[in-house]
């Protein structure tokens, strides 16, 4: 859509994982932008980061996520174990 004659996005919430990953993303370009238009990185500095992302992009949150087969086990291994808080 427009709002007062821009282009304009919006990320539907409900995609969950998507609209996560889309926000991240935006939210570093806008972050390059901000920057150089404070004077804080050059226009050379902002061409090697949009020409080149994410490689240079130090907003990005990483975490690794464990496979599904020691996932489920992990599941399964819980189910089984007996509650101690009783």
């Amino acid at each position: 859509g427009e709002i007062d004659g821009e282009v304009c996005l919006r990320l539907d919430k409900s995609k969950g994982k998507t609209y996560a990953n889309m926000l991240d993303m935006l939210s570093a370009w806008a972050e390059q932008a901000k920057k150089l238009e404070a004077g804080e990185i050059t226009r050379e500095d902002y061409d090697r980061w949009r020409y080149n992302y994410p490689k240079y992009d130090t907003t990005l949150r990483w975490a690794k996520v464990p496979s599904q087969e020691l996932s489920d086990f992990l599941v399964d291994a819980l189910k089984d174990s007996p509650d101690t808080d009783e």
